[in-house]
C-alpha cells in the first residue's frame, strides 16, 4: 500500500483533502487563505491551468505556465478578511524555491477578490525575502 502524498502547501494533510479538490474544482474554495494555498500547491505540482483560472480577469496575464523553479515551502504569515462573508481578503506569505542550486524566497502581501461566489487572485506587492 502506497503512502498518500502530503499536500505540498504544508497544512500536514493529504494532498487529496486539502488543496486536490481546489485544484480540480476552484469554485470550492471557501477562503482566500485556501485559494493562495492551492495555487502554490498547483506551482510546486505543475498545474498550471489552475493559477491562469483562479486569476482575476481584469489582472490575469495572458498565460500562466512553467517558471523554471521548484517550489520547495509555504509560509502563510497572516490571512485579513478573505472568508465567505467577505468580498475580499489579503494573504501574506512567503514561499520558497530553488532556481538551479540557488535558494530563493517570494515573500507577498497578495490580495484576493471574491466575484460570483468565487475566490480569485487580484494581485500583490513583493516584499523584500
Amino acid at each position: 500500500m502506497r503512502a498518500e502524498q502530503m499536500c505540498p502547501c504544508g497544512s500536514g494533510t493529504p494532498l487529496s483533502s486539502c488543496c486536490g479538490p481546489v485544484i480540480d474544482d476552484p469554485r470550492v474554495t471557501t477562503t482566500a487563505e485556501q485559494l493562495m494555498r492551492s495555487r502554490y500547491t498547483a506551482r510546486a505540482l505543475g498545474r498550471w491551468n489552475h493559477l491562469w483560472v483562479t486569476w482575476h480577469p481584469r489582472t490575469r496575464p495572458e498565460l500562466a505556465d512553467e517558471d523554471g523553479l521548484r517550489w520547495t515551502g509555504l509560509e502563510v504569515l497572516r490571512a485579513e478578511a478573505g472568508t465567505a462573508g467577505d468580498d475580499a481578503g489579503v494573504v501574506e506569505y512567503r514561499a520558497s524555491y530553488r532556481e538551479g542550486a540557488r535558494p530563493g524566497v517570494l515573500h507577498e502581501v497578495a490580495r484576493f477578490q471574491r466575484r460570483a461566489g468565487r475566490w480569485f487572485y487580484v494581485d500583490g506587492d513583493v516584499l523584500d525575502a
